[in-house]
């Protein structure tokens, strides 16, 4: 008797602990279910190549980002190495939330300081019954800093402020190709001549494409609508290389923009993409990732 007692509940806990595996593994299931409903990696970092890309990053991710402009200019120079005008952007973006990025930054060459805040609006679903893009909202403000009095300019610290109103818009076609547009307000605190608009409505094209492994084809494109008229304009294009590794970006481009704050290199670049100086840039970013949550590094 004793031992049918022991082989029932021998067989009762075996059942139970079934149930008990089944149950957590439709837990899991479902919650693999739920994490991959959205697509991940339209762009790998925060960026296309100058301009900002849909991305956010993860809460808690900490991204120090370095940027540099090299070209040379079109005078007789008695000695240079490599480029004779450099322009280095030192950056920082924390992610608040998953959908929140803000960050600061400053230039060197123009004297810009700038701020950003990004929010994440809509992610396109992988499975097909959502959005089929995401939508990020993007806002950025930057402040002139350099000496005009010589140019007869007003200096007033109000018309040395810019505002960038951004809308981008992307979708993810394969994991090999990704695209977006940014439907783009600049609103310019410095204004040349009294007949240059204020304001200027710009749209950009932006891709980026895998070449193999961890290296990918990346380049942009903006239009201005209602551009300078005081001084000749071009719109800011770049193509580049990335190589995206785990915590580290480096990015390799040409483009015709010297500029890094959105203000400037859509509405202001003034050099034509081809290989006259200074009209050719060559750009370097570097962004590395700190995570400062630690069960944000062992979830990826």
């Amino acid at each position: 008797m004793r031992t049918r007692i022991f082989s029932l509940l021998l067989l009762l806990s075996a059942a139970t602990s079934s149930v008990v595996a089944q149950d957590l593994l439709e837990i899991l299931d479902n919650e693999r279910k739920v994490t991959s409903e959205y697509t991940t990696a339209t762009f790998k970092f925060s960026r296309i190549t100058f301009g900002h890309a849909v991305e956010t990053r993860k809460d808690g991710t900490l991204d120090v980002f370095v940027s540099s402009r090299f070209w040379n200019t079109p005078a007789d120079r008695s000695q240079s190495f490599f480029a004779e005008r450099l322009s280095s952007r030192i950056a920082i973006e924390y992610g608040l939330s998953d959908r929140f990025l803000v960050g600061v930054g400053g230039t060197t060459f123009d004297g810009r300081f700038d701020g950003f805040l990004k929010y994440k609006l809509l992610r396109q679903r992988a499975d097909g019954k959502g959005s089929p893009f995401s939508m990020s909202l993007f806002q950025n403000m930057s402040y002139f800093s350099e000496g005009l009095a010589a140019n007869g300019f007003d200096v007033e610290d109000s018309n040395r402020t810019s505002f960038t109103t951004q809308l981008l818009i992307a979708r993810k076609f394969s994991p090999r190709f990704s695209f977006q547009l940014s439907p783009t307000f600049v609103h310019r605190g410095l204004v040349y001549e009294e007949e240059d608009p204020q304001s200027h409505f710009a749209l950009g094209f932006g891709g980026r494409y895998r070449l193999g492994g961890h290296v990918f084809l990346v380049s942009e494109y903006y239009y201005v609508a209602n551009p300078i008229r005081s001084v000749d304009t071009y719109g800011a294009f770049s193509l580049g290389v990335n190589w995206e590794l785990s915590d580290v970006m480096l990015q390799f481009m040409l483009t015709n923009a010297q500029s890094m704050v959105e203000d400037a290199f859509i509405v202001d670049t003034r050099n034509n993409f081809n290989f006259k100086a200074p009209n050719l840039n060559f750009g370097f970013h570097f962004t590395y990732t700190f995570h400062l949550k630690k069960e944000l590094k062992l979830a990826e």
